[in-house]
């Protein structure tokens, strides 16, 4: 009996040990599009489901070291990238994604542009705007959410500008998460890169409570759909759907932020 195939998402990303975010989110949001993930570890991070209270870089030889080895056997359809730590991480992923572009120029990169945790701690060990620069010419769509998006374009104001202003800098499709809204509804609106206006928006109900790893799982579910074949307009709106459903039937592990269902029937 010939087993099942299953095309590859290439994850860096940090580990979160509270396993609500980062890798571990990462994994479980892959899988659960019928893609298999293969994380190579950028960080380890010393946080609970509410705060982030240090982070601790690996080595990016270590992260090449991975990383080449598994493309040298294993076909990646998509790239997925979280937290890198610092600059020097975030240059060597993406002078080593500039590399496998040259063998695969149809090789989708989502960046989801972490620049803290959902409270605000950092998730860098340098300027986490400045080290995430390389990145931003390598990615074929960037996953902001409203505060993100406010310090990758610090001198202007209003989130529509401020897409425009990222889409004018990067050669990647925006997808703008209205999660940090106070709306009764959060509006997702995606930005193609040839235009300066939203191709599409999304309404979602604004559910109780706050969760741990929203981000990384739309983002993580949205390169799983690219993988499985789906254009980009499909793969956006079928992980939003998925990511909704995630949110909604949440669970606790201890006071505070959620922790989404990822592995829902």
């Amino acid at each position: 009996m010939q087993a099942e195939k299953r095309p590859c998402v290439l994850v860096f990303a940090g580990h979160d040990p509270s396993g609500g975010a980062g890798i571990q989110a990462d994994i479980e949001a892959i899988a659960a599009q019928g893609a298999h993930a293969l994380p190579v570890i950028t960080a380890l991070t010393v946080q609970d489901n509410d705060h982030a209270y240090a982070v601790h870089a690996v080595d990016a030889q270590i992260i090449l070291q991975q990383a080449m080895t598994l493309v040298a056997k294993i076909p990646v359809k998509v790239v997925k990238i979280g937290i890198v730590a610092h600059k020097k991480n975030a240059a060597a992923i993406a002078n080593f994604i500039l590399k496998l572009k040259q063998q695969q120029p149809d090789l989708q990169v989502v960046l989801d542009p972490v620049l803290g945790s959902g409270h605000g701690d950092s998730l860098s060990l340098d300027d986490a705007v400045a080290a995430i620069q390389p990145l931003l010419g390598v990615a074929s769509l960037i996953t902001p959410n409203l505060p993100e998006l406010s310090r990758l374009c610090p001198s202007i104001d209003g989130y529509v500008a401020q897409a425009q202003c990222l889409l004018q800098e990067t050669s990647a499709d925006v997808l703008v998460k209205g999660g940090h809204g106070a709306e009764d509804q959060v509006k997702n609106c995606w930005y193609q890169a040839q235009y300066l206006q939203a191709k599409q928006e999304w309404l979602w109900p604004r559910l109780p409570g706050e969760f741990h790893g929203s981000g990384c799982t739309l983002a993580s579910a949205i390169a799983g759909r690219l993988a499985v074949g789906e254009s980009l307009g499909q793969a956006l709106n079928t992980a939003q759907i998925y990511t909704q459903h995630c949110l909604q039937q949440a669970y606790a592990i201890a006071a505070g932020q959620l922790i989404p269902q990822r592995n829902f029937k």
